[in-house]
C-alpha cells in the first residue's frame, strides 16, 4: 500500500531539489540537520534536534531538478519517492509517494498520521522557498 500528497509549489524545479539535497537548507524546513548532501547509494543521518531524535535513510535515486527516492526504516522499510514535475518556469508540482505500508489494524491511523506528516513538510516547504518562512518546522502538535 502506498500514501500519495501533492503540492505545488511556486519555484522552478531546481530550488525544489536543492532544498531537498543540501545540507544547509533542509533545515530551513524539515530535519534540523543533514548529514550530507543526498546522492545515489548514499546513506544520510537525519536530526530533528527539537525532539532529541535521530535517524537514517538510504539514497535509492537521485535525479538532479526530477526525482528524489530514498528507504527509511520505522518498524517495515518504506520506499518514498519525491517527484517535481515543472509546470512553467515559476511553477513545481512536488508529488511525495510513501510505499510500505501493510495491512492490519493499526492501517488506518498510520496513513492518516502519516498524510498528515507529508502536508505539513509540504506545507513548510512551500513557506520557505516561496517566502523564506524557517520557523514552521517542528512545530506540528499531535494529540
Amino acid at each position: 500500500m502506498n500514501n500519495l500528497t501533492k503540492m505545488k509549489i511556486a519555484r522552478p524545479a531546481h530550488d525544489v531539489f536543492e532544498a531537498f539535497v543540501d545540507p544547509a537548507k533542509i533545515g530551513n524546513f524539515w530535519f534540523s540537520s543533514s548529514s550530507e548532501r543526498w546522492e545515489t547509494g548514499k546513506t544520510i543521518t537525519l536530526r530533528y534536534e527539537e525532539y532529541n531524535a535521530e535517524g537514517t535513510i538510504t539514497i535509492k535515486e537521485i535525479v538532479p531538478d526530477k526525482k528524489v527516492a530514498f528507504e527509511w526504516d520505522y518498524g517495515t522499510v518504506h520506499l518514498v519517492t519525491i517527484t517535481l514535475t515543472q509546470e512553467n518556469e515559476t511553477s513545481t508540482i512536488v508529488e511525495v509517494n510513501e510505499e510500505g505500508f501493510v495491512k492490519g489494524e493499526d492501517l488506518i491511523p498510520l496513513l492518516v498520521g502519516n498524510k498528515e506528516g507529508w502536508v505539513y513538510m509540504l506545507t513548510c516547504l512551500k513557506g520557505y522557498l516561496e517566502h523564506g518562512i524557517t520557523t514552521l518546522r517542528a512545530a506540528l502538535v499531535h494529540g
